[in-house]
């Protein structure tokens, strides 16, 4: 009883000291820690959240942190308005405008989360889920696959990857992007958190959480293969050579060879999944891609400016098909290509606005991983999901999926967290870490 009492106090000590913004800290805690299990919960946290910083801002008028991209994200969510003012149909673009409040997480982030020890506690517990979701889905792999080959013996290849795995989230579009970012996230942790120890050697109960984050990182890795998702794959990929290339650069020689021996011991299923990228046109998910790719080119030469508007792509998709040509069966709502569907659905302009977003936040993460003193692995760890989003963002629209885009937000907040913790303050000392 007494070791939860000192639990709850340091955990409590780590929280603002205003009422407000006290609650908003634990809010905001929650809506983070529940993005992996259910979307509803994270939202229901996160207004919580938001009524409560309010309180504090109107009450005590605190000095408020912003990370340095307010310009790129206010023309972006300019540029998102008047797309769907200028819609066909402005109702249906009504979602896409509720969703830019998500930004706010940079700005909750930046100000809510306090020390150095808040946000290891919020990385320790994603790691933590990640892992349960990752067991979760490998235990749905399991009675999927045996449900399949008892009904579909023939077929179990094209059974298996019509309808995937998904932990806890309803897609397993939604579950491979949140896992793909916390594969980058953990594996930085693993691989560069040891760097704040200036050298020293790890007491007992660090090399014990180490192994028990590697075990936690190969059970998320396996999901995430299982989840048979090209597109997170190639992400996970490029965010491993970012991270060996910051921790060992030799280990990328061997990189080639590990993914070669990898590649021969994997399931023929695994290896299917390989092997039709050189038919595409034998693949449902690549071709009916390259028909969706060529009508949001044709969108956006015909409405260069403000696009098509937010959520009216399948009503309007046939209209930019060649004459004569039925739409592939498929899914029509969005082009599987974040750059595509902003420059189709929301005009050039948005576009640019978007793409300037995406460079302020890389450039900044460069900027911190060199300048922090402490949990510099959190900027590496940033910069990876940044690159993971962006390669998989060439095949999946996941800057417009809430549940991939909150988890970014948040990992893209930690680098400004610890710069503001590491701030020195007017009188020489810094910000509680």
């Amino acid at each position: 009883m007494s070791s939860f009492r000192d639990l709850v106090e340091s955990t409590r000590a780590e929280l603002p000291r205003a009422a407000f913004a006290c609650w908003a800290a634990v809010f905001f805690s929650l809506s983070v820690l529940t993005l992996l299990i259910s979307l509803a919960a994270a939202h229901v946290f996160f207004a919580v959240a938001g009524i409560s910083y309010a309180a504090h801002l109107l009450r005590e008028r605190p000095a408020v942190h912003f990370p340095p991209i307010k310009l790129p994200l206010a023309l972006f969510c300019l540029g998102t308005i008047l797309s769907v003012w200028w819609a066909a149909n402005p109702a249906a673009g009504g979602f896409a405008v509720r969703k830019l409040v998500l930004f706010l997480i940079l700005l909750f982030g930046a100000n809510l989360v306090t020390s150095r020890k808040h946000l290891e506690i919020l990385y320790r517990g994603l790691f933590l889920e990640s892992a349960l979701a990752g067991l979760l889905a490998t235990g749905q792999f399991v009675a999927q696959y045996r449900a399949v080959r008892a009904a579909h013996p023939d077929r179990i290849y094209y059974y298996m990857t019509a309808e995937r795995i998904s932990g806890f989230m309803g897609h397993w579009m939604n579950f491979g992007g949140q896992q793909m970012l916390m594969f980058a996230a953990l594996l930085a942790c693993l691989l560069l958190g040891a760097g704040v120890r200036a050298g020293l050697k790890s007491a007992p109960t660090d090399r014990s959480a180490q192994r028990i984050g590697w075990v936690a990182l190969a059970i998320v890795t396996l999901s995430i293969l299982l989840n048979f998702t090209r597109g997170v794959w190639l992400g996970c990929f490029v965010a491993t050579i970012y991270l060996l290339a910051r921790w060992k650069p030799r280990w990328l020689w061997a990189l080639p060879v590990l993914l070669l021996a990898g590649y021969l011991v994997a399931p023929a299923m695994l290896r299917q999944r390989i092997k039709v990228l050189r038919h595409p046109s034998a693949d449902p998910a690549l071709s009916i891609r390259f028909e969706m790719w060529q009508v949001a080119w044709r969108m956006i030469q015909e409405h260069p400016w403000m696009g098509i508007g937010p959520n009216n792509i399948e009503q309007a998709y046939v209209l930019y098909l060649p004459p004569g040509k039925a739409p592939e069966r498929g899914y029509h709502e969005h082009f599987h290509n974040n750059f595509l569907q902003f420059g189709a659905e929301r005009g050039l302009a948005t576009l640019a606005a978007w793409v300037w977003l995406m460079a302020a936040l890389g450039w900044h993460f460069w900027r911190l991983r060199r300048k922090l003193v402490h949990c510099r692995w959190a900027a590496d760890a940033a910069l990876a999901a940044w690159l993971a989003m962006l390669v998989e963002g060439c095949f999946e629209f996941n800057f417009g999926t809430s549940p991939v885009l909150m988890l970014f937000l948040f990992i893209a907040s930690t680098p400004f967290v610890l710069e503001r913790i590491e701030r020195p303050t007017e009188n020489g000392s810094r910000v509680k870490s």
